[in-house]
């Protein structure tokens, strides 16, 4: 049986898997930075009262498997995330700043989102062992070239 929440008036279930990239996809979000990300996106999280099922922050890309509350639209909760944390990372990391090619914007423009509904479990464990399998796609694609 789902968990559901509350707030004040409302009983929801609002699940959402997300996914956004770094500008031009560079392999930027490892050790330090990477850390400084997820610690960011789990303050804003908190912050705004977005419940983080799964998180997984690799080179290229996030993963977030989240409950967001119906007052807030997705688009809203990405803005203020993807705003909140380029600022973070910007004033942390000054030498990002010197790059031409960021431009000011550290993320890309887009970004992917599907509710979750039934296959809640898969999708969570799909999130948790994304990094695995993409090591073991570097690896494979290592010996081919």
């Amino acid at each position: 049986m789902p968990k559901y929440r509350k707030l004040s008036h409302t009983f929801y279930y609002c699940v959402y898997h997300i996914v956004w990239t770094p500008k031009y996809r560079f392999k930027i979000l490892k050790d330090m930075v990477a850390d400084a990300v997820e610690d960011r996106i789990k303050a804003i999280c908190e912050w705004k009262e977005v419940e983080v099922l799964e998180l997984s922050v690799q080179p290229d890309h996030v993963h977030l498997v989240c409950s967001i509350p119906p007052k807030m639209s997705v688009s809203e909760f990405m803005g203020i995330l993807k705003g909140k944390t380029a600022i973070m990372l910007f004033k942390s990391y000054t030498s990002l700043r010197k790059k031409p090619y960021w431009g000011n914007h550290f993320w890309s423009r887009g970004y992917f989102v599907s509710t979750v509904g039934l296959d809640e479990e898969k999708i969570k464990r799909y999130v948790k062992y994304q990094e695995g399998e993409d090591r073991k796609e570097d690896g494979t694609q290592d010996l081919l070239f």
